[in-house]
Parts: C-alpha cells; structure tokens; sequence
C-alpha cells in the first residue's frame, strides 16, 4: 500500500486573513474550522476536513506566536524569525489593533486597571464581543495608554510612532487615552444616545484646543492634560454674557464663522443668548474636577 505526501517548502510565513479575523474575534480551533466549512473552503479547495483541521491549528500556532511582536509593533519589523512583506505586517498589526466601536464605548472614560478588566464578561454579554476578543482589545487599550501617558507632544503623533498605527486610527487610540486620562463622565443614562464616534471627535477637537500641547511651544504636561492654568482662563469668559455690547459682538462673530456651516444654524441663532450663558457657566465651572468628569453630562443638560 502506498500513498502520495506532497511537501511545499519555503521561507515565507503565509498569512490567512481569514483565519487571522477569526482569532482576532476569539474563535476556537473548533469554532473556526466550523465557519470555514460553513463558508465553502472545501468547496473551493478541494481539500479534506482532516486537511482543513491541521491548516488552521498551523495558523493559530503562528499567530499565538507573532503576538508577542504585535505587542510593540516595531519588534516585528527588526526581526528575522518571521519572513513577513511589509504590507502583510502592516496589515497584521493595523487588524489587531482595531476594535470594536461598541466596546470603547463600554469601556471610555474608565479607569484601564485590574478592576475594569474583572468586568469584560458583563461587557461581553452586552455586546455580543467574545470574551477573548474583549480582553485583547482591553490589553490593547491598557498597553497604549502605558506607553504614551507620560510622553510630551501631541497623543496621536506619540501612538502611530511607537505602535505604527494609520492615522485614522491612532486618532482613536488618543481619545481613549485622553478620556482615560481626563476621566470623563460617559456612562450616565442621558449620555447613552453619543456614539464612539461622538466622543472621539470631541477629544480631537480638545487635544487641538485645549491641551497644554495645543496652548504651548513645549508644553511641561503630557498632551492628554487639561492645563490648570487654561481652566482657571475660562471662568474669565463670564464677561461674555454679562455685557451687552460684547455678547452682541460675540453673536455677530459666531454667526458669521457658522452661517452656511451647521444644520441648526437659525435655530442657534434665535437661542443664542441662551446657549451662549450656558456654554460659559459650564466652562467657569471647570476648575474644579468633579466638574471636568460631568463635562458632557452638563453640556447635555444645560
């Protein structure tokens, strides 16, 4: 009885990207053979289940393995183990770096500590997220945070150099180490209608404004710091709407910079008194840090 082994030989590491998503989401071996057959790959291949089984053991096997690289990006770029092109790392480090929007919204404004983690399965359960998928990303946040946290200059710039991160990307990674940072209030009831991507872009437009990299050649705080100095400058704005003349002043600047810009601009306009007092009883406020956390819970209630 005879039977025929073909061997393929070679020096560069294959990639799966399905099967790379698959233990990104936290499949199982098992679970991840599963939605292969499920998927045609037999069909397509013409291979058998025992085939099927082994390929993706291998694959797992290497991404266990590759991990330990993915943890700070540039290792995996010096060394020689894993003969990898470079658009196949940046795509292994870009999709392991991703995450769920509905998970950092669980998870923004919290503490990235020991305590936080012992929730994830309750973080799981509401998002539909795996277990091992939320801790990956978790790890990922908490890693990102580490290594920036005490880093001058803006959070973005600090992420995509140490982590290789695409813009876009990175941006993200600034907010939640910004909201992380700065603890804001995000899990009030009232607030639950705000996205990710609502929280995201009001961290980008405060690192631009209001940070101390924003304020300063060379800031003495970290770019995720609200500077003191900067909120104590706010309470100042109440001249704004104590005066006539400059209140009429700032309408007219406003309107003007926003005419033609915004969907709600005339209904900005007829309230602009209102809004305009209570935009600078908030900022006065924000000298003290219980006020700094309800920041947004405040914006939406006043």
């Amino acid at each position: 009885m005879t039977s025929d082994l073909d061997v393929f030989v070679g020096n560069t590491t294959l990639i799966d990207e399905e099967v790379y998503e698959l233990w990104l989401d936290g499949h199982s071996v098992a679970e991840a053979v599963s939605r292969r057959l499920r998927g045609g790959v037999l069909e397509r291949s013409g291979a058998s289940v025992a085939a099927l089984q082994s390929d993706t053991r291998d694959h797992y096997r290497t991404f266990q393995m590759l991990e330990r690289l993915l943890h700070a990006p540039p290792r995996l770029l010096q060394q020689l183990l894993f003969q990898i092109p470079p658009s196949r790392q940046a795509m292994l480090v870009q999709r392991y770096y991703a995450f769920d929007p509905a998970f950092a919204r669980e998870l923004l404004g919290k503490k990235l500590s020991k305590g936080t983690k012992k929730d994830l399965d309750e973080v799981s359960a509401r998002t539909g997220i795996t277990i091992r998928s939320c801790r990956r990303q978790f790890d990922n946040f908490k890693r990102v945070f580490k290594a920036v946290e005490e880093l001058r200059g803006p959070l973005a710039d600090n992420i995509q150099q140490l982590f290789l991160l695409p813009p876009p990307l990175a941006r993200d990674y600034a907010a939640i180490v910004f909201f992380a940072n700065s603890r804001f209030e995000t899990g009030k009831r009232r607030l639950q209608f705000l996205t990710f991507g609502d929280f995201a872009a009001c961290a980008q437009h405060m690192m631009l404004h209001w940070t101390s990299g924003a304020l300063g050649e060379r800031p003495p705080e970290p770019d995720g710091d609200l500077p003191k100095s900067f909120l104590q400058d706010l309470k100042e704005l109440k001249v704004l709407v104590a005066d006539k003349d400059l209140l009429d002043q700032h309408k007219s600047l406003v309107c003007s910079a926003l005419k033609g810009k915004i969907s709600v601009y005339s209904e900005m306009e007829a309230n602009f008194k209102a809004l305009s007092r209570a935009l600078v009883n908030v900022g006065g406020k924000l000298t003290h840090a219980r006020d700094v956390r309800d920041f947004f819970v405040d914006l939406v209630e006043k």
